[in-house]
């Protein structure tokens, strides 16, 4: 009796060990993804998103030159480009904190603070030059121009290539710590369901034990604590599983959206400051050009497309998928997102963002043809306008689909990562070690009378 006493209450410690590391383990990876790698990741895309409409405003400007046309759109610009800085070195700030114990972060970050100053003085001095010279709209001065190109240069080359090794170190995280902690719980759940099973065997043995020597049919507190260890190992594979459900929602089904949606809007703003950059200098419009249609490959890509083609190229796969939406015939962000469609209302978002961007390529071409026919100011004033059907009117269609869908999964995730706080917080802490604790205590309870008798 004495030693199978002693196995019942080794096996319900090992019992409440294995459950406690299992479901502590799984809180503290919810922690580091829900809490730390995946909205660091969101803050550095939004660094990244929030600089390159900074220089898309810059271009801009240098495109309405002096012309007295654009005096409304030039204010509604320069207060853009200022909110963009404000949220700049808010995002800045945010991601400088997060990464205070990674030193390859840390070296990314104190990259994009020195250079980030440099590249703003830049864009002040050819805001500058641009007044003193009272240009043509599309016809920056060669002094503004060239600030501007110093900027945009230090832009393309140093400031978003620091902040995207901060995104994709942070990405890394994610992936690491899911792929840990769903081979974790896949390995922890039999763990802790074989060291149930041998507690309540060993419960069960001493009760019949107890039951066959002193014919007593029920020990109470024998009967109380196997109750409490059944509920205990029902309540911990519950937990372990919801953990891995909710981890899943978390990551594959929200969080791996909210960061393609993440770079596809980051991706989508460097289009449209490519496209004003080709107006602003000429001398450098093929490059742009191709950069263009290299970041459209990046959100959604066509394989073999041309700038010339890429349209048409599109068109069919995109009919092709409002007829079935289990056909995505093209990559990029976008073609990963609607791959990963899960939540209410989330295929519609993604909807209109395919629609929203397909229109906006057409615009897209309309600038260039107007362009190449030496209408350059009505060029700048479709790219520019904000009025229904012009390229930034409907530029901004596009960003606000992309920032609802991004929503919808930006809340299952922190919905996500919510409940499992819940789940593994400190009240089941707590009840847990109470239980574990109690266990133990009605098991030697219920044999001490009988030990007793043999004293």
């Amino acid at each position: 009796m004495r030693a199978l006493t002693g196995v019942c209450l080794a096996a319900l410690l090992a019992a409440g060990a294995a459950t406690g590391s299992v479901l502590g383990g799984a809180r503290d990876g919810t922690d580091v993804i829900g809490h730390q790698a995946a909205p660091q990741v969101v803050r550095s895309a939004d660094l990244y998103f929030a600089l390159n409409d900074m220089d898309a405003q810059a271009a801009n400007l240098l495109l309405f030159g002096a012309d007295p046309d654009y005096t409304a759109l030039r204010k509604q610009t320069l207060d853009t480009y200022e909110q963009r800085r404000t949220q700049a070195d808010n995002d800045l700030q945010r991601v400088a904190e997060a990464v205070a114990g990674d030193a390859a972060g840390q070296r990314a970050v104190q990259t994009v603070i020195g250079e980030l100053g440099q590249y703003e003085a830049q864009v002040a001095r050819a805001q500058l030059l641009e007044e003193q010279a009272h240009a043509q709209a599309g016809r920056p001065s060669a002094d503004a121009l060239a600030a501007y190109r110093q900027a945009t240069d230090l832009l393309r080359q140093r400031l978003l290539p620091a902040v995207d090794e901060v995104t994709k170190a942070n990405a890394s995280v994610v992936e690491h710590n899911y792929s840990d902690q769903r081979d974790a719980l896949a390995g922890g759940w039999w763990t802790i369901l074989v060291f149930g099973l041998l507690a309540l065997a060993a419960l069960g043995l001493l009760q019949r034990l107890l039951a066959v020597r002193f014919r007593r049919l029920v020990n109470v507190p024998l009967a109380a604590a196997t109750l409490l260890a059944l509920a205990g190992l029902i309540t911990a594979l519950t937990l372990a599983s919801r953990a891995d459900h909710h981890l899943v929602v978390a990551k594959s089904n929200s969080f791996d959206s909210v960061i393609a949606l993440s770079r596809a809007r980051a991706v989508a703003y460097d289009l449209n400051a490519d496209e004003s950059r080709y107006l602003t200098d000429p001398a450098r419009a093929a490059a742009y050009e191709q950069s263009y249609l290299d970041k459209t490959q990046l959100f959604a890509r066509v394989d073999g497309a041309t700038l010339a083609t890429y349209n048409d190229r599109l068109a069919a796969p995109a009919d092709r998928h409002r007829v079935d939406h289990g056909q995505v015939g093209f990559g990029g962000y976008l073609g990963d997102e609607l791959r990963n469609i899960t939540f209410p209302g989330e295929q519609d978002a993604a909807e209109r963002v395919l629609a929203a961007f397909q229109q906006y390529q057409r615009d897209d071409r309309r600038i260039r043809e107007l362009n190449a026919q030496g209408k350059l100011k009505e060029a700048v004033t479709f790219d520019t306008g904000l009025t229904p059907g012009q390229s930034n009117a409907d530029f901004d269609a596009l960003s606000a689909a992309l920032d609802d869908t991004q929503a919808i999964n930006q809340r299952a995730f922190e919905t996500a990562v919510a409940t499992t706080d819940d789940d593994l917080g400190a009240t089941t802490a707590g009840l847990g070690a109470a239980a574990l604790a109690a266990a133990p205590a009605l098991t030697a309870l219920g044999v001490r009378p009988r030990l007793r008798e043999f004293a």
